[in-house]
């Protein structure tokens, strides 16, 4: 990165003064909330999107490969009648989310939330009316018999009348090794997203999360991500195959940046499209009903 490449240059360390570097002292898993997790207007997209399409309120969720559990969580504190599952194979992210996010919410909110240290492929009961797996995490998944497997248990897991919630990215810069910085607010960190590879034949990716700190200091890989970039055709497909219904595809809504800024920049409102046009980047949410 440019900024290291400078801070070498001068010669300079990042400051021992307390012992630790901010990256030594850093919450790996606060700073991913921060950087790309907004789970009230998830939560938000989620009720609006159920109410319209199935005319009535939903009232229970399963967040697959759930991490901390923000969307759990935020889900049943915004309705005290709402209850979640979150499902998650990693134990340590699990343990942390309950600390962090379920039990700090209350005891209220605390007890309508069950966590599962499980295969998301292995949980079917009860069934949600919705459920739903972000941060493009069921991308994983790099066969077709493996996505089409999810999803099926995804199913199977809803109510007559549930549906999926999945999100994608994609865009012509998707398919390119490329590195963004975003600055995160009331941190001093910027969150690095770096896409390290891209294979065209597989179209396998390896990603990776870095934060680089004011003290000139970086939390390396704080996460990385070996997946299939999958398609929005392919994954319609996969979802018609396992089942489901109907697919519906909300893509973010864009405008002008600043007038030095070249790109469009997302505004996080999603609208229904059957057709777009091709941009560098985009974000979409993937609905199915049963």
């Amino acid at each position: 990165m440019a900024k290291e490449k400078k801070r070498k240059q001068k010669g300079k360390q990042p400051k021992q003064s307390q012992g630790k570097t901010m990256a030594e002292r850093a919450d790996r898993h606060v700073l991913y909330e921060k950087a790309v997790q907004a789970p009230d207007v998830e939560v938000e997209f989620l009720s609006k999107t159920y109410q319209q399409l199935r005319g009535r309120p939903a009232l229970s969720l399963k967040e697959d490969f759930c991490g901390t559990a923000s969307v759990a969580a935020t889900w049943c504190q915004s309705d005290p009648a709402r209850e979640a599952i979150g499902v998650d194979i990693c134990t340590d992210t699990l343990a942390w989310g309950k600390f962090n996010n379920v039990e700090a919410a209350g005891d209220d909110v605390a007890s309508r939330v069950t966590l599962l240290n499980a295969d998301v492929r292995e949980v079917f009961s009860p069934q949600v009316d919705i459920t739903c797996a972000f941060n493009f995490s069921y991308c994983l998944f790099e066969t077709r018999a493996e996505l089409r497997r999810y999803f099926e248990g995804a199913r199977r897991g809803l109510k007559p009348d549930g549906l999926l919630f999945l999100d994608l990215f994609g865009g012509t810069e998707a398919y390119q090794a490329t590195t963004e910085e975003t600055r995160l607010r009331g941190q001093k960190a910027t969150y690095v997203w770096e896409q390290a590879s891209f294979n065209p034949i597989t179209h396998h990716m390896d990603c990776f999360i870095h934060f680089d700190f004011d003290d000139g200091s970086r939390l390396e890989k704080a996460f990385s991500y070996s997946w299939r970039m999958w398609i929005l055709p392919e994954i319609k497909e996969l979802l018609s195959e396992a089942g489901f219904s109907n697919v519906h595809i909300y893509w973010e809504r864009y405008e002008e940046g600043d007038e030095d800024d070249e790109y469009m920049e997302g505004t996080g409102e999603y609208y229904e499209v059957e057709e777009v046009e091709t941009q560098e980047s985009w974000l979409s949410y993937i609905v199915a009903e049963v």
